[in-house]
């Protein structure tokens, strides 16, 4: 356990080690609700933090053993074959992920507003109404819909209306006549 100890807190690994703690902290971070990893989407995306990650644990790993494997081989060294051992792992592990974890945002409700719509019952009001809506990529929801009292118009069944608002307390869009 001492040689465990001198080794992570001594050159290179040292700069590794420091570098993992701040990752590890980061990510416990995230699990408890304190930080949204969602938040860096803007400026660094989800992929790179995962890749960033990847290479702190992958470049600490590999001075770690080197170090220990390879006593007598210099500091400096180990620290660039390190670097750049977990740089390739990185990209090696991190093209799969980057299929898993990607940087847009799921489909959402609120990509249903300012499209037509077809009426499917019978009326529509402030309490009852159902459309069919087509997205953008072709697919089609059944979607809950209510009309305004003011609205003079009736919508029936068949008719076309714009959805140009979404209630999420009600979990209604609410339509007007097209």
């Amino acid at each position: 356990m001492d040689e465990f100890l001198r080794t992570v807190a001594a050159f290179p690994t040292l700069l590794f080690t420091a570098a993992l703690v701040v990752v590890v902290c980061f990510w416990l971070l995230v699990l408890l609700g304190a930080v949204d990893h969602d938040g860096f989407d803007g400026a660094l995306g989800t992929t790179v933090l995962v890749s960033v990650s990847l290479f702190a644990a992958l470049g600490w790993f590999q001075s770690l053993t080197w170090s220990v494997l390879l006593p007598d081989v210099p500091r400096p060294f180990v620290l660039v074959a390190s670097a750049l051992g977990a740089g390739w792992l990185t990209r090696l592990i991190a093209r799969p992920l980057a299929a898993l974890l990607p940087d847009e945002p799921g489909p959402s409700r609120h990509d249903f507003i300012g499209l037509t719509c077809t009426i499917r019952t019978g009326r529509v009001d402030t309490g009852f109404g159902q459309a069919e809506v087509t997205a953008r990529d072709g697919s089609t929801a059944v979607v809950q819909v209510r009309q305004s009292a003011e609205d003079a118009y009736a919508l029936s069944s068949g008719s076309s209306a714009l959805l140009y608002a979404y209630d999420s307390a009600g979990e209604f869009f609410w339509v007007a006549p097209s």
